[in-house]
């Protein structure tokens, strides 16, 4: 059986929530460079958009964290490009903040962001999707720490790990005309990565990664245009890991860190 070409999607109507920055604006180049019409969104425009090969995204202002704007993202897509075919639900993040201390408002926000807004913006592509012949993909992108939380990251955690839980739920619901899927994003550089992991931009920290080096944002974006492609028409309901392998086990760091060096006999 011959497939379709799977860096093609010329004709095919992509929306990224948070894509006018960081990971989101590489995952929108990178569907635009494939040939797809791309809208991202954001609070606020941002000074330049994602572009490639002379072609840039458009833009939409949305909070999606209000189902209304939510929808209205989705609507203002579906008209401007007659389609939707792929959703990346790519907004989100959290500051660290002690459990013991958090304010009720923002782990209300936190979980708003990182849960709500993905849930009710496939809820709104959904309608569009299953209208079409062809369907569509919904792509939530999650964290490492869904499955491994840090300290910190009470609020952050469980509404991710709420993320992969709902994306089990939907492709349990919405296929076979829609595929929802999930990518467990691990530690990436990016522009504040210095920010993130320390002056070192993360040096120090890829150690403790099997793969020897964070990744980087067009990891997670080939990573969605696998998942949204012909040759993953089968997967519903996965987590894609994108984290190089994990993070190698303080019990053996240490033990590398006090075996001997080698000697001769």
């Amino acid at each position: 059986m011959e497939l379709a070409d799977p860096t093609d999607f010329a004709g095919r109507a992509v929306i990224v929530t948070g894509g006018a920055k960081g990971i989101g604006s590489v995952i929108a180049e990178a569907f635009l460079a494939a040939g797809a019409e791309v809208m991202a969104c954001g609070r606020t425009a941002p000074a330049t958009l994602p572009s490639s090969g002379g072609r840039s995204a458009a833009f939409h202002a949305t909070d999606v964290r209000d189902p209304t704007a939510a929808a209205g993202l989705v609507a203002a897509t579906a008209e401007r490009f007659g389609r939707l075919d792929v959703l990346v639900n790519n907004a989100g993040g959290s500051p660290d903040a002690d459990a013991a201390t958090a304010s009720p408002r923002f782990v209300e926000k936190v979980v708003a962001l990182n849960l709500l807004a993905p849930f009710y913006v496939a809820q709104a592509a959904n309608l569009v999707m299953r209208e079409q012949p062809e369907g569509g993909a919904v792509i939530n992108i999650g964290s490492v720490s869904a499955h491994d939380p840090q300290p910190g990251t009470a609020a952050y955690s469980a509404a991710k790990a709420g993320l992969l839980g709902l994306t089990r739920a939907l492709a349990l619901e919405w296929a076979p005309r829609v595929r929802v899927n999930h990518i467990t994003a691990g530690l990436v550089r990016t522009a504040d990565a210095t920010a993130l992991y320390g002056e070192d931009g993360g040096a120090a920290v890829a150690g403790i990664v099997p793969m020897g080096r964070l990744a980087v944002p067009a990891d997670v974006a080939h990573a969605c245009l696998w998942l949204a492609g012909p040759h993953a028409a089968y997967i519903n309901g996965a987590d894609l890991a994108v984290h190089g392998g994990g993070e190698i086990p303080a019990r053996d760091l240490a033990r590398r860190a006090i075996r001997p060096p080698f000697s001769s006999p």
